[in-house]
């Protein structure tokens, strides 16, 4: 899906403003495995993914990393609060495919934001969307048993048996890659 495909989506943005819109935004090609924040780091650009898969993710103390959330194909990517609040960031973003983004500063999105009414709908929107999946997670994760959780995981990425290794699959499920090796078999 492109940006403006996604946009379009969300907002009914005039050819004009969306031509402008998506001006603002810098395509970059990322390889496999680039970091694009790491833990501490203020987050300068919030992304699009117009292909590939990401995700971000904390270290515990013993040095283990676990998923916090996948970012695929047509979606935002973003360490939010740390984006916004221009705040150190909580989590890593990195790219787990070769993904083509589009990114745009704080400074030229809040510029978007106070040219165009639609685009703070668009972030409003935006914002729902991420705040409703994210509960949906905690929820998941709080009342669901390990079978329901996967099933939800499949629900939201599809495809993502398939592009994601095993351990963080299970790590953003809040299992051992044992448990998900078993709730798989059956």
């Amino acid at each position: 899906m492109t940006l403006s495909h996604f946009l379009q989506t969300l907002v009914p943005f005039t050819s004009e403003e969306l031509h402008d819109i998506v001006s603002q935004f810098k395509r970059e090609e990322i390889a496999k495995n680039t970091t694009l924040i790491a833990e501490g780091e203020i987050s300068r650009r919030f992304y699009f993914m117009e292909s590939g898969m990401g995700r971000s993710y904390y270290l515990k103390e013993d040095g283990k990393d676990i998923t916090q959330w996948f970012f695929g194909r047509g979606k935002f990517m973003a360490s939010v609060d740390s984006f916004f609040q221009q705040s150190p960031s909580l989590y890593f973003l990195e790219t787990l495919e070769d993904s083509v983004l589009y990114s745009i500063s704080k400074t030229e999105m809040d510029l978007l934001f106070s040219k165009y009414h639609k685009m703070e709908q668009l972030g409003r929107l935006a914002s729902i969307e991420m705040l409703t999946k994210v509960t949906n997670k905690l929820n998941a994760i709080q009342f669901q048993t390990a079978k329901q959780r996967y099933e939800y995981m499949l629900e939201e990425f599809p495809d993502i048996s398939h592009r994601v290794s095993l351990g963080h699959i299970a790590s953003y499920l809040g299992m051992t890659q044992e448990t998900l090796s078993r709730i798989r078999r059956k």
